[in-house]
């Protein structure tokens, strides 16, 4: 039995084994794309290159055999970018949004699409839980959001973007209705305190966040009532206070405390909150000329300063200079002049993810960011390739009512969006106008998993892009031969299980391409392991109907 050394560490493993057997059995993750357990290695990916000594040479693992008195190396700066490059050699041909324009552009990164599916199938309990997992405040941002989620939707380009506005509200007001709606999960409880200043947008997304990490929150504000200018800037017209009331309640349910009538920096040094609480974020919204100094936090030309990445407070200032103070973190308006509600949602649940972090003593490095990449602009005939697929209509209003001969226009009455909402019918049919351009399989897409993994650069390869193609013809499968990677794993799934027809490469050279032979349909090609052929493919290009769901 060959005895080989991998990373310092020895492993004994049976004749025939290959380098990543040995991995595997040290316990030493090492990615893989084109192998699958139990069919023969096709080394096409080149992501599970590993170094291999004495000779020194870079092979593929799954592989390579493992022979005896061999050492190997698999976590050096030379064998990370050896996989980088492999993976941006893969990039450049892959055609595929792995999140949909609406969400990209999203401040607050809600699944849009997936929202949309739950709504179209009447699952309004699911459609909710993920507006309100992102969002915080679905029903109030459903009557006070600028939208520019529904910039970014792909629909607008032909005839009228999703209503995505009106459907996060419709779920969030539906579900405010139903008695035994849950709370979403909070963690276990850590001990830790957290005192938040402000209990405007970004300060009740911030209390909401670190509730459900498990922290304890009081949240402290001079106004009366929580809400900030949602509350005391928004007409009500357009936002019913019962309808902020509700949502706030659900804050104060899943565990905030609400200390109203107290302004920070004249009622209560901001040093004591810092002493008496584990982490303060301060979320106080605008200032005015003066309003950091008098917070005795260091001013920018925008508010606050902060460190863009980590919302910590005193970003010019060095850890060893007096009044750094590493647990103090802002967000909202006092940082930044957005004025919109959504980005400082946003902006108060990534102060939020920071402070956690302090809190758990991990590195402070902010929300990570998601690794995805973007088709762009369409090319000719790739809109129609998009809608066949999709319901030809168009958008659907309130009642059937428009305002001013659009759905939306830039100017409406307050009362408008304050009254208007869709009836579960028009939701229904509303959503199921989405386009669904978004991965069916974030998730569990390799190549999406290790391209973040080891800061792939999408663009870095430059190649002529093929065309967006979405094959459906199959009554259980989406392909999409666009985030193919021509791993041939499918093509040895239905060569193992005999399928009449199967898969085959189909070409030559780097243009190559999975398809079914004698240009038939995918259904033809697999009538039998259909379901262990998306479990095997490792990107979205195989993807179950039921799946994107």
């Amino acid at each position: 039995m060959p005895l080989l050394t991998i990373d310092n560490r020895d492993v004994e493993v049976p004749e025939g084994a290959t380098i990543l057997d040995a991995a595997r059995r040290l316990g030493i993750a090492i990615p893989t794309l084109c192998h699958l357990e139990g069919l023969p290695p096709a080394t096409s990916c080149m992501v599970c290159v590993v170094k291999v000594r004495r000779p020194d040479r870079l092979v593929p693992s799954c592989g390579a055999p493992a022979e005896d008195g061999m050492v190997v190396e698999s976590e050096t700066d030379e064998v990370r970018e050896a996989r980088r490059d492999a993976l941006e050699l893969l990039l450049s041909d892959h055609l595929g949004d792995c999140e949909a324009p609406c969400q990209a552009i999203c401040p607050a990164s809600l699944d849009i699409p997936r929202m949309l599916r739950r709504l179209a199938a009447g699952e309004v309990r699911e459609a909710y839980a993920l507006a309100r997992d992102a969002l915080v405040l679905p029903a109030t941002l459903g009557r006070v959001c600028s939208a520019p989620c529904e910039k970014g939707c792909r629909r607008g380009e032909r005839d009228e973007a999703l209503a995505i506005r009106l459907s996060h509200r419709f779920a969030a007001d539906a579900a405010r209705n139903q008695v035994d709606l849950p709370l979403p999960a909070r963690g276990g409880e850590t001990g830790k305190r957290v005192a938040v200043v402000g209990a405007g947008p970004a300060g009740l997304a911030a209390a909401d966040t670190l509730l459900r990490y498990g922290h304890a929150c009081t949240v402290f504000d001079d106004r009366e009532k929580p809400g900030g200018m949602l509350r005391y800037g928004v007409p009500v017209e357009r936002l019913p206070r019962d309808v902020l009331d509700a949502e706030v309640a659900g804050i104060e349910r899943l565990g905030a405390t609400f200390q109203t009538g107290v302004r920070v920096g004249r009622d209560a040094a901001l040093d004591d909150l810092a002493r008496d609480f584990d982490a303060v974020i301060v979320a106080v919204g605008a200032l005015e000329e003066g309003g950091s100094a008098a917070l005795g936090l260091e001013p920018s030309a925008h508010g606050i300063a902060v460190d863009r990445k980590t919302r910590q407070a005193g970003r010019l200032a060095t850890p060893a200079a007096a009044g750094w103070r590493p647990s103090i973190f802002a967000a909202g308006d006092a940082v930044r002049k957005s004025r919109m509600a959504v980005r400082a949602v946003a902006d108060g649940r990534a102060a939020a993810a920071s402070a956690h972090q302090f809190l758990s003593a991990m590195p402070v490095a902010g929300p990570e960011p998601v690794f995805s990449t973007h088709i762009g602009k369409l090319l000719d005939g790739e809109m129609e390739r998009f809608l066949a697929e999709g319901i030809a209509r168009g958008r659907v209003a309130p009642g059937g009512k428009k305002v001013s001969g659009t759905f939306f226009p830039k100017k409406v009455p307050d009362t408008f969006y304050g009254r208007a909402g869709f009836t579960e019918n028009e939701a229904r049919a509303e959503a199921r106008r989405c386009l669904y351009c978004d991965c069916r399989k974030p998730e569990t897409c390799k190549l999406r998993l290790y391209a973040g993994q080891y800061g792939a650069r999408p663009g870095r390869y430059k190649n002529d892009r093929r065309l967006f193609e979405q094959r459906a013809s199959h009554p259980d499968v989406i392909y999409e031969p666009g985030k193919c990677i021509a791993c041939g794993l499918c093509i040895q799934v239905a060569e193992r299980a005999r399928e009449p027809l199967g898969l085959a490469f189909i070409g030559r050279g780097f243009d190559v391409r999975v398809n079914v032979p004698f240009g038939r349909s995918l259904a033809e090609g697999l009538q039998r392991v259909a379901a262990e052929c998306v479990a095997a493919c490792p990107t979205g290009a195989l993807a179950m109907k039921q799946s994107a769901r």
